[in-house]
Formats: structure tokens, sequence, C-alpha cells
């Protein structure tokens, strides 16, 4: 589109003319475009449980177009009628017909070769009937992650927006709905920017699109938004704590229900907000033995249900205590990331990458950089994995910047809000390879107390790194966090093994530390010789090494390499890597396994010998 347009209907000529003062060429010039599309943002306090409940889906096919200049915000795509190019009076720059099309869920960079690189905005849009409900039913656009930013449209009006690209976000539909079809559409942009989270420089593949499921909520209205089960801390796992959020300022009883703990508990709320805590003594989650419990809650009209186990994390000292028992953390590090399906996951590929860590001997993931699908916490929960979960403040945030921290607040309070209920996830990450600035330090302690607020049941750490004016573990950060994770890449980024010893030795912590990053590039079936760069045989031997060191340092309670498969990033470019980080113990097509595979999966079964039962 050029210019919007009026017809000259009192003329009867039907001919177009421009209403009077109206500039035809203003988007070009105008660079505040995207400003109205700030507002109406949606962050955690929107989101609103899905357990339990029946999303209607919106997966499939979608009309899509890439729009690099953001044409579709200049110049107002969303407002244009969808007539047909045939009926068109003036000329336009897009169109939304089925000429091009896109599956939701997807990352339109493996969709066509010309797509690989692309970062910018693209539009989607579908027509939505929503039957009618019962009186006062409200309806929800749910949207699992679109990265980066999502713009959404519905019948030609702005609604609202979210940026963040790894967690859900909730759009009320109602009132904006119109009987029979509803044009629905949403603009994604995935463009990398110094004062996002992450920024632009990252070692991974910084897939676009609406990459999740999209589904349509139809809810009371008032409605149970949030509510939370956990043993309370200290309690010996003999009190339940529960508490509920609704939608609205109301007053009146929630009911809760427990197989085999309770058969009905009565929840006062007051102004929204109820909890309690009542006495218990349920069968503890644990690895060895991952038991879950039917929970029903109700209010009103509305219900929720969920599977929930009682576990609690904890720390004394040097050691990490899972219901009270020593736990070595026997981990691996995986990225969401497919060599078809990109940043897509699905069931089949969480199941298969839970297999590979058990075959592997681990009892716990750390799953980077980022927010995962929700269905890899609710899988771990049933299979039995311990889970890290973290946001991705990585390398050099703006850290100085107030609405880069309230980006990165509002997606960790999301992942929280999202997965709190979920007894795998035992440590929340708050960043990962920061430089020890006075601005980081804000920063992430910031996010620290956030996850305390937000959940004082699990763990909080980073991933920081070393002082190397001292050659010790010394982090300013570490005293916001409950466990110190460290990266590491002696034997490989730095050759030598000496400065491991070293860092061991000169370090004395009053606090569990995990390696939560260390390891080799190796080309699947290249064995190479001993020492030979990107050979399986210099892979399998660092760890070997590496965890012979670990084992002299008491106070190294994990252990969690990089990385479980290998990944896509651009920013890894040599005859070997071509576009790929190879460290993975498991090559891109998620079956090949490297000699390290088999070492690690030896020396994991040998720490589990060690292990108590709970950790096994």
């Amino acid at each position: 589109m050029d210019a919007k347009v009026e017809t000259n209907a009192a003329a009867g000529d039907g001919k177009p003319v421009l209403p009077p003062g109206h500039d035809p060429y203003h988007h070009l010039h105008d660079e505040a475009y995207a400003a109205p599309f700030s507002e109406a943002r949606v962050g955690w306090r929107d989101l609103i449980s899905v357990a339990g409940r029946r999303l209607e889906s919106l997966d499939g096919t979608w009309n899509f177009v890439l729009d690099l200049h953001d044409e579709g915000l200049r110049q107002r795509w969303f407002e244009d009628a969808p007539d047909p190019i045939g009926g068109w009076t003036t000329p336009r720059d897009y169109d939304d017909g089925a000429w091009q099309t896109t599956t939701v869920p997807s990352c339109w960079n493996v969709m066509r070769p010309e797509w690989t690189y692309f970062e910018g905005g693209a539009w989607y849009t579908r027509e939505v009937t929503v039957a009618p409900g019962r009186a006062g039913e409200r309806v929800f656009l749910r949207v699992g992650a679109a990265n980066y930013e999502a713009r959404v449209f519905l019948n030609g009006v702005f609604i609202g927006s979210h940026r963040g690209g790894s967690t859900p976000f909730f759009i009320e539909l109602t009132g904006h709905l119109a009987a029979g079809a509803n044009r629905l559409q949403i603009n994604v942009d995935n463009r990398r920017r110094p004062e996002r989270v992450p920024m632009n420089h990252t070692d991974w593949f910084n897939y676009g699109g609406l990459y999740r499921e999209v589904g349509l909520l139809r809810v009371p209205a008032v409605f149970i938004r949030d509510f939370g089960v956990a043993l309370v801390p200290g309690s010996q796992g003999r009190r339940i704590a529960i508490d509920v959020t609704l939608s609205e300022p109301t007053s009146g009883t929630a009911r809760l229900r427990i197989d085999g703990l309770a058969e009905e508990i009565a929840i006062p709320v007051a102004a929204g907000v109820g909890r309690i805590t009542f006495d218990a003594a349920p069968e503890l989650w644990s690895p060895a033995r991952p038991k879950l419990y039917p929970v029903r809650l109700t209010f009103g009209e509305d219900e929720v249900a969920d599977a929930v186990g009682f576990r609690e994390i904890r720390v004394e000292g040097q050691r990490i205590l899972l219901n009270g028992e020593d736990i070595f953390l026997r981990g691996i590090c995986v990225h969401e990331d497919d060599r078809d399906l990109g940043k897509v996951s699905t069931e089949a590929d969480i199941r298969r990458r839970f297999a590979d860590a058990k075959a592997l001997n681990a009892n716990f993931l750390r799953l980077s950089h980022y927010p995962h699908h929700e269905l890899a916490a609710r899988i771990a929960d049933e299979v039995g994995l311990l889970l890290w979960e973290e946001v991705p403040v990585y390398w050099a945030i703006d850290f100085a910047n107030p609405d880069t921290f309230a980006d990165a607040d509002n997606q960790l309070r999301e992942m929280i809000r999202r997965d709190r209920n979920r007894a795998s996830i035992v440590i929340w990450g708050v960043g990962n390879e920061n430089a020890d600035t006075d601005a980081r330090l804000a920063f992430m302690s910031g996010l620290a107390a956030s996850c305390r607020e937000m959940d004082p049941t699990r763990l909080v750490s980073a991933a920081c790194l070393i002082n190397r004016e001292h050659f010790r573990v010394e982090d300013r950060l570490s005293e916001a966090l409950d466990v110190i994770g460290l990266n590491e890449y002696f034997g490989w980024y730095e050759p030598s093994f000496d400065g491991l010893k070293r860092l061991f030795a000169n370090s004395d912590l009053d606090k569990p530390l995990v390696i939560t990053e260390t390891g080799a590039d190796a080309v699947a079936g290249r064995e190479g010789r001993p020492g030979e760069l990107f050979g399986e045989t210099h892979q399998s031997d660092l760890y070997e090494r590496q965890l012979d060191l670990v084992e002299s340092a008491p106070y190294v309670r994990g252990f969690c390499p990089w990385i479980l498969y290998d990944f896509r990033t651009e920013r890894r470019q040599t005859a070997y890597q071509r576009g790929w980080n190879l460290k993975g113990l498991i090559a891109a097509d998620k079956t090949t396994r490297k000699k390290a595979f088999t070492t690690l999966s030896e020396r994991y079964s040998e720490l589990a010998q060690q292990q108590t039962p709970a950790g096994a």
C-alpha cells in the first residue's frame, strides 16, 4: 500500500480520493512507527494456568509473509480489508491471501533455504471462528512462544504485545471477537538488539517464528489464574503449602483435593488471593522414585488439575541435599535445537532427549540458555530427572539499562510462574558467563531476589566465570546464590589441565559448586590421535581428566558438560564446524554417539553406585 484512500461515494464514480491534508508518503519517514505497538504489553501477571484445561488448537497452516523493513507496521497492513487483489482500486504492498503459507508451530529458518538466515519481522494470518460459549465466558489467545517480540491484531485492531522469545503469553480476545470469521494476525520480530535478553551476540542460532503451540482458552468470568502446590521448606516433608490467585479481587472459598493425601480442603480467598498450609506425609518425589499425586482445585465454575510431586531441595554447607540426602548432580547441558525442526520441540524429541540422558546415567539436565518447552519439565517429573531452568541473561547484556532488567525480570517470572509446580526443577538460573561488574552484580542480584520472592522452594544459581587475577572462584554474585555454577574449558580453549588444578587449590568455598559447562568439539566418526583437536579421542580423554580432578574437590557437587547434541550456530565457521557447535556427545542426527558418550556414561555409573537412593 502506498497510501490510505477513501472512496468518493457521493460522486458515484467509485474513484479513490485522499482525505484533506493526508500525506501518502508519511510512513517512509516515520521512525517512531513501532512505538504504538509497545503499548498493551502483557507479562507474567497475565499468565493463566493451563493445568488440566482444554485449549482449542490454532496450530496448522497460516498465511505468512516476511517483512524485512517493517512495512506492515509502517503502513498499518492490519487495517487493510482482506480483499482479493482483483478488487483493489489502489495498489498495496501486502495481501494476506494463501499465496504463501507456513506451519504453526515452526521456525521460518528451516522452512525454505532462502529464509535460513532471515532476521526481522514476519506476519502470520488466519481466520478464527469462535463458537458461542456460556454466559459471561472469556476467551484468551495463548501463544506458547514467539521469538522474540509479538504483536497481535484482531479484525484490524491492535490488541496487545509481548516480548521475550521463550515464554508463553495470553491476550484476551473477549470483546474483540465478531460473530463468524475473525481475522487474526500476529506480527513476530526476531531481530537481535544490544538491549534485549539475550543481546545480539550469542552462541546459538536465532530461530524466528511462532515455534510453540498456539490456541484459544475459554474460562469463566472469574477464573483461577495461578496456583502453587509445594512442601513447606524446612518441614521435613510433613507440611504442604497451597496458594491460589484468581483473575479478579473476589472473595470466597476454593476447594482442593490431592488424591491419597487430602480428600477436600477449603481455602479461604480474600481479594482474589488465598493461601493455607496443612500437615501431610506424602511419598517424596526423587529420580529413583518419581511419585506424582493428582491435584484438583476448584473455585466457583472454574477448575484446574495437575499431577504434582513433593520434594525438598536445599543446601547445607558444601552439600546439596535432596529430601535430606546428599546428592551429586550427574548432568548434561542441552539446547532446544533440531537439524530439521529448528527450535521446535515435540514430545517425541523431548522423550528421546531424556532417554539419551538416562543412557548417559545422568540424573540432571541444564536446559540452556532460555526456558525450554513446558513439556520438558512435565516429562522430567514423570521419568525422574532433575532440571536447571534459566533465562538468557547471556554474556554482555545491557546491565545498566532499566528496561533490559524489566525484560529479563519478566522472562524470569514468566518461567517461574509457568513451571513452579514441577518437582523436577531444582535450580533457577539467572545468567551465564557475565563479567563481574557493578552493574551486572546489581542486575543479577535483583533477579536472584525475584526468584526467592516468587519461589522460596528452589535453589538459585548462575553460570559464572573465573577471577583470572587471583585464579579463584570468587564471583561477587556468589553471595546472592545458593549454588555457584562455573563454566570452564580446561583441556580445550585452555589446553593445559594445570589451570583447573590451580583453580581448585586456590578456591575455598563455603557453598556447593557445579561445573555448568566444559567440553571439546569432536567430529562424529573422526577418531583422531590423543590430543588432536576435533577428534573423538581428545574429547573422550578430556572427560576422563576433568572428572579425575573434579573428584579431588569436595565442594564440587555436580558436573554438567557441554553438551548432549551438536547444535546449529552460525558463529562457528571452520572446515570442521561449518556453522555447528560440535561439542555434543551425540551428533546432530541425535543418533550417532561419540566415544565420549560411553566414557561419561561409565564414569557416571561409577558415581551413581556411590550415590544415595534419592539421587539414583
